[in-house]
């Protein structure tokens, strides 16, 4: 499929997820043959203030590529500015948030707040597909709550201000991740506009993937929760489409050895003190429904360093084969 005037490979992508999607998950997610990659959410104003930290969440590597940088604001100004300064880096598209839930967010009229005021979402995504030189991509959700779904409204208007593609994740503001997934309103996106339609939410095994492509007819799939612990969905999902065929769940071995190079990644990017703190969810994922991981999990919630976490790890697996 194409976005703008990027060929991609193929149209299984990574839903950009704050606290998740940084470097070393990317890279191990690229690994798996993912076809899309997203950023963590990048604030617009603090990246305009040339903030330190945001910058460091920008680090985009060779093997990455073709990767999504996502902002968020709802000032046009920033977000214009936010895009200027982003056409100096090495994204092949720029992703504007319309979806975030989280409370600090919404507070400040950002991520799925924006959806509530439709004349303000023009005027912020005609400023970045003004300023970008870039294609300029959305996510958005079915709508603020139950009384309020707006989402198709909402992808008129990025359609009309020049937006290349859009995302939509089939749950309310109001539903978290709570719930199911409303498909149908992916559908009757894709049936009003006639840009790419990038479907997300609730796809969390190969035959989910399958489902949402035939009963919505997107052009793409977006996975977040479904990817954490399981990088290995981008890998089966394109199998299948290419074979029609299933792969097997990666072993406990895969599991284990991919844990313990996304930890090694992790260090490298983030130093030891943050790398061993920020994996612990990580590992908790990867250990998912495994036997006797419980306990291991909750061992390595205590453990403070890289060694000790590799060398229990590696006693689950020598326990595990025995």
């Amino acid at each position: 499929m194409k976005i703008g005037n990027l060929e991609l490979d193929n149209k299984v992508f990574l839903s950009p997820m704050a606290g998740v999607t940084d470097l070393p998950f990317r890279l191990i997610c690229k690994e798996q043959d993912c076809g899309m990659l997203y950023t963590e959410m990048i604030n617009a104003k603090a990246l305009c203030y040339d903030d330190t930290n945001t910058k460091k969440m920008l680090n985009i590597e060779y093997e990455e590529h073709p990767i999504a940088v996502q902002i968020f604001g709802s000032d046009p100004e920033f977000m214009g500015k936010a895009a200027q300064i982003m056409n100096d880096y090495p994204n092949e598209i720029l992703d504007i948030n319309m979806g975030c839930p989280a409370p600090k967010v919404v507070k400040n009229g950002d991520g799925s707040a924006l959806m509530k005021n439709p004349s303000l979402t023009e005027k912020v995504l005609t400023s970045v597909v003004k300023n970008s030189k870039k294609p300029v991509t959305l996510k958005i959700r079915k709508g603020w709550d139950d009384n309020n779904i707006n989402a198709v409204e909402i992808a008129k208007i990025a359609e009309a201000c020049g937006i290349s593609a859009l995302a939509i994740h089939g749950r309310t503001r109001e539903q978290y991740y709570s719930g199911k997934a409303d498909w149908d309103i992916i559908a009757k996106i894709k049936e009003n506009i006639n840009i790419p339609v990038i479907g997300n939410g609730d796809v969390f095994e190969v035959e989910d993937a399958i489902k949402m492509l035939d009963k919505t007819n997107c052009d793409a799939i977006m996975i977040g929760r479904g990817a954490q612990g399981n990088p290995w969905i981008f890998k089966r999902i394109n199998y299948y489409m290419k074979t029609g065929e299933i792969l097997p769940e990666p072993t406990l071995e895969e599991k284990i050895t991919t844990a313990k190079k996304h930890l090694e990644l992790a260090v490298k990017e983030h130093g030891e003190y943050v790398a061993v703190r920020e994996m612990r969810k990580h590992i908790g994922w990867y250990l998912k429904g495994l036997k006797n991981s419980a306990k291991v999990r909750d061992e390595i919630n205590k453990i403070e360093n890289y060694e000790e976490v590799i060398n229990r790890l590696d006693r689950y697996i020598e326990d595990s084969l025995t």
